[in-house]
């Protein structure tokens, strides 16, 4: 009796000790990593264990980039942050510094373990006959949903996707204007994030396309509505890099900085990268990749500085920062 006891106490001691270094990690992320995280964070989870004997909890918190960028600049307490760009991280250091400005040197391909890229969302039979970006606008009665450029990340990549394809075919910035401002005067809804334009297009069944993230539109397509949509993938599309960084100021202060690390870095280990391909991202591990290329159409792909020869710290503020082109095309639509 006297030795049940003892073995009943050495084993509450044992899940009360292990309880108190259990440690929680809260990832800030965007709108359509929500299937993905879930089940990454499962994987790291049992990952941690059985490297170290400890447990760890991952919380997970998403909507739209920029609004979730907001968020950390005004307190919220992530750990880590898993934004749709690297102008949202590096905006985390507007006010006050939370991050070192060098984080997109910690972690291999800028601290990019995944890329995606976009493409259109259309009803089943593509009764528009879109067929590439120069379809979007040959109609003006053809309804074009895209999330507002203000909030969200993806919204902001299928801007320059769209920019990006009219100046190659047009041969210039102006008509590249022309065509953007375009399909905006086509987008009868601006939701704050990528999810919420997938639902007014799939559930709410609003507009004729949408411009999505690759991701995004095969999820749509296997749980919410695959007999009846189809996904087109235009000639040219953007390499979209959401890229991911430790939050120094939380991590120092909550003493999770070992854990956080670990957290980013095994999303390159193999076992993750299939993860992030069965959840339609594109693995930066080439040989990973080659395992998933029936998943992924061959498209011809640029990146950011191809087209626009600057990154985000240029191309936010000239295009999406109060004032900027996207501004200025909303106004012209509303005169």
């Amino acid at each position: 009796m006297k030795f049940a006891k003892k073995l009943l106490t050495a084993t509450v001691l044992a899940t009360l000790v292990s309880s108190a270094y259990a440690k929680d990690l809260l990832n800030v992320s965007y709108d359509p990593t929500r299937e993905l995280y879930k089940e990454y964070n499962t994987l790291f989870e049992q990952h941690w264990e059985k490297e170290t004997g400890e447990k760890i909890t991952i919380k997970a918190s998403h909507g739209g980039s920029s609004k979730q960028a907001r968020s950390v600049i005004d307190g919220l307490q992530a750990d880590v942050v898993t934004l749709a760009m690297s102008g949202d991280i590096d905006a985390l250091n507007s006010n006050q510094q939370l991050l070192d400005p060098k984080w997109q040197e910690r972690l291999a391909h800028n601290s990019t373990p995944y890329t995606s890229t976009i493409v259109f969302l259309v009803r089943k039979g593509n009764p528009k006959n879109i067929k590439d970006w120069d379809d979007l606008t040959k109609d003006d009665k053809l309804e074009v949903i895209t999330p507002n450029p203000k909030t969200s990340g993806g919204a902001r990549w299928n801007f320059l996707a769209a920019w990006a394809f009219a100046k190659e075919k047009y041969g210039s910035d102006e008509k590249a204007l022309d065509f953007v401002t375009q399909i905006y005067k086509q987008t009868p809804v601006l939701d704050t994030g990528a999810r919420g334009a997938t639902m007014t297009f799939v559930q709410r069944k609003k507009g004729d396309v949408l411009l999505a993230w690759e991701n995004e539109a095969y999820l749509a397509l296997n749980e919410e509505g695959g007999d009846q949509l189809e996904i087109v993938t235009p000639s040219i599309s953007i390499v979209a890099e959401p890229p991911v960084a430790v939050v120094d100021s939380v991590v120092d202060k909550k003493g999770t900085r070992k854990e956080a690390e670990a957290y980013l870095k095994y999303l390159y280990s193999d076992d993750a990268q299939r993860v992030i391909a069965k959840n339609y991202y594109r693995p930066t591990n080439p040989e990973i990749l080659k395992e998933f290329s029936s998943t992924f159409a061959d498209v011809k792909l640029f990146y950011l500085k191809d087209v626009f020869g600057a990154g985000w710290d240029v191309v936010q503020p000239k295009y999406f920062d109060d004032g900027g082109v996207f501004d200025k095309i909303l106004e012209k639509i509303h005169q």
